[in-house]
């Protein structure tokens, strides 16, 4: 990274005002951004961004900060703006955006909730995502189901799991319909299926609420019906997800939610003549909750202490508008998160379900990971329950009570710390934004 750092800078960039860019992208999706930053600095020949791809970015930028050594723009994940903008790590953005005329109607509403925080607007959008239903055309075409007919409620589902079901002679499991555990990337967040929250500003955690019941009823079903043990060989039979051993790709699994970027490797990985459909994925009652998704975004920000904070939010300025941002989530094969999108952009767009994600972000049941310190900790609890459940080892009255004592403790800590240094912080802000 620190070699990175020091790369000899290309003559047109004499004269600038450089500023470093750190984004935890590679492969194409580095590529992308690279072409959005080449298009910048032609653009204009005051300000030149060196763009640095950086592994490990939430823990090195973090060291970078306390060193008083940061970038000028750094690329994060949505979830972190919370612990980053408590720990004094980010510059606010208010005054920036309302000189820039930059305003929340420009957006798509979650994708500007997401870079909010106790009042301030610490980040900005760069490629959305939202997750969703996709589903093996011929698995169900071979199972006699509609390949063209994915399920409206988790009972249809789960009505198609015990069609699509297949054994081998020897009773193992080689191919099910659908389940949860994989990828098992939203396991803190399933109950959003259920009309329900992992966390509230009224009630705080959520972890053992009627809907979380409902979400481990569901968990709790699959062990009873294909049995623990035999879904953990299934499981571990599983090829890599980046690879044609994918088992979404080997028809291990005919229904998985994922995001939009599943296209890139469904057209590196999957068989040529694989077919698949996108939808919404099924909640419980899709008549109360339809529209049920996920919604997360890169997230570009000012770390505290940048050099130049100015240059930098020009720069994050320039990705904001229509034609850039339309360029990097082209490039990256995802959606805008901007409102205004151009016919071009669709008629472009290589994924032939692209539309589904957009609309799904203007849902009004499209949910976020909730905007709290302890939103990793929290998460990685709950995954470990979820995997007991479906080993069949526990149930959710042996896990729930006890997740929901420590969530509340870990929370109430975290409460603590911030109310300690609130009165500071909220000073320290109201300043930087007045200047």
């Amino acid at each position: 990274m620190l070699g990175g750092c020091s790369r000899e800078l290309p003559p047109e960039a004499e004269g600038r005002v450089v500023i470093d860019y750190w984004e935890k992208w590679t492969g194409f999706e580095a590529e992308a951004m690279q072409a959005v930053v080449d298009d910048f600095n032609a653009s204009q020949d005051r300000i030149y961004v060196r763009y640095l791809p950086v592994s490990q970015i939430d823990r090195k930028l973090l060291l970078a900060i306390a060193g008083g050594n940061p970038p000028d723009v750094a690329g994060m994940w949505s979830y972190a703006v919370a612990a980053y903008s408590e720990n004094n790590a980010l510059t606010p953005l208010d005054t920036y955006v309302a000189e820039a005329g930059i305003v929340e109607e420009d957006y798509y509403p979650i994708f500007w909730e997401l870079g909010l925080h106790r009042g301030h607007l610490w980040a900005l959008p760069s490629t959305p995502a939202t997750n969703a239903l996709h589903w093996n055309k011929k698995l169900f075409r071979d199972a006699g189901l509609d390949p063209d007919k994915p399920p409206r409620s988790l009972a249809e589902l789960e009505a198609m799991n015990e069609k699509l079901l297949l054994r081998d002679a020897n009773g193992r499991i080689i191919r099910l319909g659908h389940n949860p555990q994989e990828p098992g990337w939203w396991n803190a967040s399933w109950v959003a299926w259920f009309g329900g929250e992992p966390w509230t500003p009224e009630d705080g955690m959520l972890a053992d609420s009627p809907q979380m019941r409902e979400a481990f009823a569901w968990f709790e079903s699959y062990p009873e019906r294909f049995g623990g043990h035999d879904l953990q060989q299934l499981r571990n039979s599983f090829g890599n997800f980046a690879s044609p051993q994918n088992p979404f790709f080997t028809g291990r699994v005919a229904m998985t939610l994922q995001g939009p970027w599943l296209y890139n490797f469904i057209k590196d990985y999957a068989p040529e003549d694989f077919e698949w459909g996108v939808a919404p994925f099924p909640s419980l009652d899709p008549e109360r909750w339809p529209g049920v998704t996920i919604a997360e975004s890169d997230q570009l920000v000012i770390p505290a202490g940048a050099k130049h904070p100015e240059e930098a939010f020009e720069f994050i300025r320039y990705v904001q508008q229509q034609g850039p941002m339309e360029k990097l989530c082209l490039g990256q094969k995802k959606f805008s998160p901007l409102v205004e999108v151009s016919d071009a952009f669709y008629a472009e767009h290589p994924n032939p379900y692209i539309k589904v994600f957009a609309d799904l972000a203007a849902s009004p049941n499209a949910a976020r990971t909730s905007p709290i310190t302890i939103w990793n900790e929290y998460r990685n609890e709950m995954t470990n329950a979820v995997d007991t459940v479906f080993l069949g080892d526990a149930t959710a009255e042996d896990l729930l009570p006890p997740l929901q004592k420590n969530m509340v403790e870990a929370y109430d800590r975290a409460q603590e710390r911030w109310e300690r240094v609130a009165e500071q912080r909220e000073e320290e802000w109201r300043q930087d934004v007045e200047e």
